[in-house]
């Protein structure tokens, strides 16, 4: 047998399956590799449905097809490998990304940062050590069958993930709030409050009002952050964004960007930005609208893995910082929890920005969140 291969004793489950780039999800037979010793099989009860996700099944991103995405999944424990402290079977977990445990970044508490990171959770489709964690009919394809996405591939009924991947959530929150908090808001919440960290009075803008978009919006309406301005180009959006926390907002289909929100803020400029869209020209409006000393945070990627082009004149002359995030800096062990009492509290009311589909209905799901008619899709289950 191919060592690379799953052992034909491991779990056999159902998954949503992409071939080839723009292929739509097929719900597929596959099996699950057995649990290593560092290893959970996870009974998936919802998985949120997000940006990254799309781009990976359309080709846009370097993750190996065919193969299974999804990668906010939330289910119960199954099975645990022999070496397993941490959890117990039953537990009710959420699934995060994927990271080695033993690097500098991971120990100092910052597993986003992991070195392996890109590897573990995009380029391999497998795990660190090249084997696959999923095997599937795959006729005139060949033997690999991609799974691994962001260290889980949880469009599936169960799926395999490393133990130190997986964080303990209560019994009695609804799946629709608990699934997007392994990654859309747990990116949105930590950009605006870990990375970016407005001072009492500042005004910021969030460029891009999807499911990371106004989970900044939220996080921004934590701090002490005066003026919240949400740029998007669908009414709709932008008019949640002001329920959720937006002092003002700017639809960018209509107005010149950087001369509205000049105005806006009575030409004082923004203290800070987070770009959530991967819109390189939302990017180069949202360094514009700096004022001198500011802060853009880029949270969204082109869909081409552009690079963008900055004018360096205007960044040294102005002192702006633009900094890059993943996962919004957060430790999914210490800031999911706190997302959660955020909840509890009436913080974070993440259920506004969710649709709930059947695991049946994948392609709808993909569908309503590529035309912005659901921010937030997530898939049950059962």
């Amino acid at each position: 047998m191919d060592a690379a291969l799953p052992s034909p004793s491991g779990r056999s489950t159902e998954a949503a399956v992409v071939r080839s780039p723009g292929a739509p999800f097929v719900l597929s037979p596959v099996t699950l590799s057995p649990p290593r010793p560092d290893e959970v099989v996870v009974e998936v009860e919802a998985c949120g449905v997000c940006h990254a996700d799309l781009a990976a099944s359309a080709g846009e991103m370097p993750f190996p097809l065919p193969g299974v995405l999804g990668h906010e999944g939330l289910g119960r424990i199954l099975e645990v490998g022999s070496g397993v402290e941490t959890v117990r079977v039953g537990q009710r977990v959420v699934v995060s990304s994927a990271s080695c445990g033993h690097c500098p970044q991971c120990l100092g508490g910052a597993p986003v940062y992991c070195q392996d990171w890109p590897r573990l959770n995009l380029f391999g489709g497998a795990r660190g050590d090249g084997s696959d964690t999923l095997a599937g009919e795959l006729t005139g394809e060949g033997a690999h069958l991609h799974g691994h996405f962001f260290g889980q591939s949880a469009f599936s009924r169960h799926l395999l993930t490393k133990a130190r991947a997986v964080i303990p959530v209560p019994e009695d929150l609804p799946a629709a709030v608990l699934a997007p908090l392994g990654c859309g808001v747990m990116t949105g919440v930590g950009a605006a409050t870990l990375v970016l960290q407005p001072a009492p009075g500042d005004r910021v803008a969030v460029f891009g009002a999807g499911a990371v978009g106004l989970s900044a919006v939220m996080g921004l309406k934590l701090t002490g952050a005066a003026q919240i301005i949400a740029v998007d180009i669908h009414d709709s959006r932008l008019e949640l964004a002001r329920e959720l926390g937006a002092t003002e907002t700017i639809n960018a289909r209509n107005v010149d960007v950087a001369e509205e929100m000049a105005r806006l803020t009575q030409g004082a400029g923004l203290n800070g930005a987070i770009e959530t869209s991967g819109v390189a020209s939302s990017l180069q409006a949202a360094i514009s609208s700096l004022r001198a000393s500011g802060i853009c945070v880029v949270v969204g990627v082109p869909a081409d893995l552009a690079r963008a082009g900055v004018d360096l004149i205007e960044l040294v002359s102005k002192g702006l910082r633009l900094v890059g995030t993943n996962q919004g800096d957060a430790n999914p062990h210490t800031f999911i929890p706190r997302l959660i009492e955020l909840h509890r509290r009436g913080r974070l009311p993440v259920e506004r920005l969710v649709t709930s589909f059947a695991f049946s209905e994948i392609n709808d799901a993909a569908a309503a969140s590529s035309k912005g008619q659901a921010i937030k899709p997530v898939l049950h289950m059962s």
